[in-house]
């Protein structure tokens, strides 16, 4: 009987059992599914986060790899400058250049006239462009005396319109023939044989509306103060406040009532068919080229209006083909680059005289309150310098701690406690460093401020924990194997370490060395405290010069308000990101490179 029952099939299962483990596997199932679509959809969203933060700053990088030059035919009067080509090199220099390139540009554009028309003519040339071109007669005095095409650096709004950064030129299509005469008023009165202003007419009218809404805004505005005023005068004491209260409230009415009329005129205007419309620095600029030259529009009307010569015109034009009619869609009161800028490097550019070329110096000059001159050189220079000292003093000691604690030290409290405090120094945040390198460094050492051997010390400081840290996971990673064989072949303990233990561990401190150095290159706040946001305008050629880094620098250009420090900026983060990737790539290849499996 045992037998029997021993040899008999085993019970089927029940049906509700079998429904129970599926339903319970459609579960698990779903739930993997689930746990799949939630890590790939962070992966996705963390990439779509780094591309766009990474494609934003290159783009705006962008307009820091080009700059734009005059190249400009200069007569190197020596009557005007007071040097001749015996005058020593010093004296050269310091002949007035800038007043010789401004009246270059003035025999150019013989219409600029007034002091703020000739100060945007000569804002077309960076001011460091004198110097420059002080500095190659310096080292060619033979060319006193002749005349000669030298490039100019242009200013930095003159790149950004060329960039496109204030709007672009939008050339209308026309149908008709040109007229233009001067009147007795030296105005000029344009006319066309078609409705070639209608157009443009249209944006000024629509410029109008918006005019029209800001001044509601300020009625709106004054309607709340007729408010206050009316409460005050029911809450008045005496009879005195409340006479005040009644007269302030009387003045923001009527202040009230002209805003609203004025805004009712203006969409009266906007409204009419037809009609010359004024157009001022708040609407859209319009431009025609004819004649030769530039001239802009004050009065537009669908075939006809008024405006002023920007530039040389032969008058008077009469049913001329040969013309053009432009659009500015930003007004000239939202831009730093004027309506006459704007026709006298349309002239040049057309004469051939602008071109952009590669910022060469971007990456071989230093730095320079004028974003045209900036550069990142002498930031790059002083990021070696630091970093040359940090790495001097973190392997060394660090490499050598990790040995002591690793292989040398006993096991007893007093290294509990320093493994315990070099563990938590190394979440210590970087700003207490920078407060450890003022206060000890330059306080009571008295080292020099802003200077590499200062920031490379507190580098140090702060990147130490962190190497003995990787150097110790890499000695601790070798097998206890090759110790043991040294010893047995009479090595000494020393010998053991040096010869053995720490060549194939070298690969793991190396990449931890290197992380350490890439995360103290990107540091900022440490040096900020010690002083290294200086403006310094040399390169560095030792430890002890002042010097800056490249964060700092960044962080000093991100601070400045000209607008072409954007893209100095963004393009100073992409250099520096590009080190940091190199620099963990490096540490990638070691580690692949070197690395042994046990």
């Amino acid at each position: 009987m045992a037998d029997l029952a021993s040899n008999s099939p085993a019970a089927a299962p029940r049906p509700g059992s079998l429904r129970a483990g599926s339903a319970r596997l459609r579960k698990r199932r779903r739930a993997e599914l689930r746990l799949k679509i939630y890590g790939i959809s962070a992966i996705g969203i963390a990439a779509a986060a780094l591309i766009a933060l990474l494609s934003t700053v290159v783009f705006q990088a962008g307009g820091a790899l080009f700059t734009t030059y005059f190249d400009k035919e200069i007569q190197l009067d020596t009557d005007f400058l007071g040097v001749n080509s015996s005058s020593d090199p010093q004296t050269i220099r310091r002949a007035e250049f800038d007043a010789l390139i401004d009246r270059s540009l003035e025999e150019r554009f013989p219409l600029a006239a007034g002091r703020q028309e000739l100060r945007d003519l000569h804002d077309l040339v960076s001011g460091g462009a004198s110097f420059e071109l002080a500095d190659h007669v310096a080292a060619n005095p033979d060319l006193l005396g002749q005349s000669i095409n030298y490039p100019l650096i242009g200013s930095d709004t003159l790149d950004l319109y060329k960039q496109g950064a204030y709007g672009r030129l939008e050339e209308q299509p026309i149908n008709g023939l040109l007229s233009v005469s001067r009147g007795d008023d030296d105005r000029l009165t344009v006319s066309s044989s078609a409705n070639d202003f209608a157009d443009a007419l249209r944006q000024v009218k629509a410029q109008l509306y918006d005019d029209a809404d800001r001044l509601r805004a300020q009625a709106s505005r004054q309607q709340n103060a007729v408010n206050v005023y009316g409460e005050r005068a029911e809450a008045a004491e005496t009879a005195e406040d409340r006479e005040e209260s009644l007269a302030d409230q009387a003045q923001a009415v009527e202040r009230r009532d002209a805003l609203l009329s004025e805004a009712e005129a203006l969409e009266a205007r906007a409204e009419g068919a037809g009609g010359a419309e004024e157009v001022d620095e708040e609407n859209v600029s319009l431009f025609i080229k004819a004649g030769g030259g530039w001239l802009h529009l004050t009065e537009v009307n669908r075939q006809s209006g008024t405006g002023e010569m920007l530039t040389n015109m032969n008058l008077p034009i009469e049913d001329s083909e040969s013309w053009s009619f432009y659009i500015m869609p930003s007004p000239e009161a939202d831009r730093p680059f004027s309506d006459h800028q704007i026709a006298w490097t349309e002239t040049l550019k057309e004469a051939g005289l602008i071109e952009r070329v590669f910022n060469t110096r971007f990456f071989t000059a230093a730095d320079s309150r004028a974003p045209e001159l900036a550069g990142i050189w002498g930031a790059v220079v002083g990021s070696f310098w630091t970093m040359l000292v940090t790495f001097g003093l973190t392997f060394p000691v660090g490499v050598l701690g990790a040995i002591y604690l690793q292989e040398f030290a006993p096991r007893n409290r007093f290294t509990d406690f320093i493994e315990v405090n070099i563990n938590n120094l190394a979440a210590v945040p970087s700003i207490v460093f920078g407060l450890l390198g003022l206060a000890v460094f330059l306080t009571y050492f008295g080292m020099p401020r802003s200077a590499p051997l200062v920031g490379g010390i507190v580098l140090a400081l702060m990147t130490l924990p962190t190497i003995i840290i990787a150097s110790r996971a890499a000695l601790r990673a070798v097998p206890p194997s090759i110790r043991e064989a040294a010893l047995g072949v009479g090595a000494s303990k020393v010998q053991a370490v040096f010869h053995h233990v720490l060549p194939l561990a070298m690969p793991g401190i190396l990449t931890g060395t290197i992380i350490g150095m890439a995360a103290a290159l990107g540091e900022t706040a440490p040096l900020l405290l010690i002083g290294m946001v200086a403006f310094i305008v040399d390169v560095p050629s030792g430890i002890t010069d002042n010097a800056t880094v490249l964060p700092v620098q960044v962080f000093r250009w991100s601070d400045f308000p000209e607008r072409a420090f954007e893209a100095k900026t963004a393009a100073a983060i992409c250099v520096l990101l590009t080190f940091l990737v190199v620099m963990n790539a490096l540490a990638i290849f070691l580690r692949k490179r070197f690395e042994r499996r046990w």
